[in-house]
Formats: C-alpha cells, sequence, structure tokens
C-alpha cells in the first residue's frame, strides 16, 4: 500500500522512509516520537506513543521501515498511530518507491544521455565528457540537483541537466558560429559537481566538501584534473573550466566570474531558466487553477497566478 491510498480508520501495514523524527512529551509526561514517513507517492505525520530507548534507535532519518498500525483524523489531517515496525531487508529496496522521482523515467533520461553525448564529434571535448559522466556515471543516474528548491529528487540532477542541454541546444539554433560541442559537454558537466556537493537521493544534504567547497569550485577542479590526467593541450579544458565557474550568470548567484563567452552565455541563461521553471512548477501542482501561489523567494518572492483553462 502507497501513503496516498491511506484513509481514516484503516489498520494497515507499508513500506515507507523515515523523513524525519522528533521528540514529544506528553501531558502526562510519557516520551513519544513524531515521525515523517514518506514514499514515493507522499507523507504522512506518524506518532509511535510510549517511546523507549531502543525506540529512540531504531527510528532514524534515512531508515526504510515496515510499519503496522492505525490511521486516524486529527485536526482535520490524516495521521497514523504506529503498532510496531521493522527494519526492511536493503537488498529488496527501491529507493525510487521512497523518494521523489524525475517526472520523466530514468531509463528515458539515460537514452537521451547518450544521444547528446553522441552528438560531440570534437575529440578533446568528447574525451574530456566521457571520461568525467563516466567517473561519475551511476551516482548521476539518481542524484538530486538540490536539497530544495529545484529539481530536488531522484534523478533530478540528470533530469536538469538533460533539460539545460536540450534548451542550450534550441539557443544555439537560433545564432551562427556556436560551438555545440563545447555547449553540449558544458550542459552535462555543469552540475556534476553536485555529487560530491550533496550526499544523494536519500534526504539529501551537503557533505563537508559541498559546504566548504561548493559544486562549482568542485567540478572546475575534477575538469583541470581530468584534462592533465588525459593530456589533452588545446583550450578545451579552459573553455569548459569557464563555462562550469560562469554558470550562475552573476556573482551575487555565486558565480566567481562572469560568462565571456557565446557557449557560457548560452549555458547560464539555459540554466536559470530550467531552475525557474522547475521551482514554478512545483508551486503550480499545490494549487488549484484561479489561484496564485504562496511568496516563491527564489523568484523574488512573487506570487504566482495559475489561469484557468479556456
Amino acid at each position: 500500500m502507497k501513503i496516498k491510498e491511506l484513509i481514516d480508520g484503516q489498520k494497515v501495514e507499508f513500506d515507507a522512509l523515515v523523513a524525519n523524527v522528533t521528540k514529544g512529551v506528553s501531558a502526562n509526561s510519557a516520551t513519544y516520537l513524531n515521525i515523517t514517513l514518506q514514499d514515493s507517492t507522499g507523507s504522512i505525520e506518524a506518532k509511535k506513543w510510549d517511546a523507549s530507548e531502543d525506540d529512540f534507535k531504531f527510528y532514524t532519518i534515512g531508515k526504510i521501515i515496515r510499519v503496522k498500525g492505525d490511521t486516524n483524523l486529527y485536526r482535520n489531517a490524516l495521521q497514523f498511530k504506529i503498532a510496531s515496525a521493522e527494519q526492511v531487508d536493503e537488498s529488496t529496496i527501491d529507493y525510487q518507491d521512497f523518494v521523489l522521482s524525475a517526472p520523466i523515467s530514468r531509463e528515458v533520461l539515460e537514452e537521451q544521455l547518450h544521444e547528446y553525448m553522441n552528438i560531440v564529434k570534437d575529440p578533446d571535448v568528447k574525451l574530456l565528457m566521457d571520461a568525467l559522466i563516466n567517473k561519475f556515471y551511476t551516482p548521476f543516474l539518481t542524484h538530486p540537483a538540490a536539497t530544495r528548491n529545484h529539481h530536488e529528487y531522484c534523478s533530478g540532477l540528470l533530469h536538469h541537466s538533460i533539460s539545460v542541454c536540450k534548451l542550450a541546444c534550441m539557443f544555439a539554433d537560433f545564432y551562427s558560429d556556436i560551438d555545440k560541442d563545447i555547449l553540449i559537454a558544458g550542459a552535462l558537466l555543469h552540475d556534476l559537481g553536485k555529487i560530491i556537493e550533496l550526499t544523494g537521493p536519500i534526504i539529501p544534504s551537503y557533505t563537508i566538501e559541498g559546504r566548504l567547497i561548493g559544486h562549482i569550485s568542485l567540478m572546475q577542479a575534477e575538469i583541470r584534473e581530468m584534462a592533465n590526467k588525459l593530456n589533452i593541450k588545446s583550450e578545451v579544458p579552459m573553455l569548459l573550466e569557464h563555462m562550469i565557474l560562469s554558470h550562475h550568470g552573476k556573482r551575487e548567484f555565486g558565480s566567481p566570474i562572469l560568462p565571456m563567452t557565446r557557449e557560457a552565455l548560452l549555458l547560464s541563461f539555459a540554466d536559470d531558466l530550467d531552475a525557474k521553471m522547475n521551482i514554478l512548477d512545483k508551486a503550480y501542482s499545490q494549487i488549484q487553477e484561479g489561484e496564485f501561489t504562496n511568496r516563491i523567494y527564489p523568484l523574488e518572492e512573487r506570487a504566482f497566478y495559475k489561469p484557468k483553462k479556456r
């Protein structure tokens, strides 16, 4: 059973990810746990009453558990009262079942990744791009692109990278003298450092390297190290490093330098557009037609109107 299928008054058993845990104390001084249970369809707030020391150790963030208990409505919100729980065998877990995933299947995204990689013909660009993607290939398929705001779901990094690549190539078709090989490589590599910056798709958080260095500097260093290893002597590594360092478009947005090639400028526009549209799509999904979203901080704290379909 999935969380979205739960209704009031059920005795049920289901598997869920422990997304958050906090302690509470009842009116009679008994300790309990507030637990957020999550799967790919949604989340539900759960209670473990009369929690013991063993319960404190068992219910930890990031664990996949099988819970038994009862659903009930409390202040018009569905809750779950946990009667018992056990840990799920890790060998049987598909983590896509417990986190939000990209709206396009991982298999389709992976196929599109290879299609774009195969477009690149310049030998130095292809050698460097392939080496870096292959180095991080497995986590590239599942990593989120952020902890919040945009593409913060399983395969979000791959989804965002492919979307940026599509947009950048569309822009390039309007203008002459765009180096599509460099543009495609830059689009696919621009956020690859987030694999080092973030922990992964299960309750993503920042690593020490992510907090102290950040994905932009991490990826620039990866490009230089790989180029030296492959003995690439052309200016290709420098051009790709520039695209990584400038892809946020402005210094106040985290780029240490501004875009100074046509390809870097196109990449920054495509990256910004895809991130903002993903944020807006998420906000629209939470309201009805004819309503306004809440103020959206990354979009200058504007509230957006969702037009009625005609």
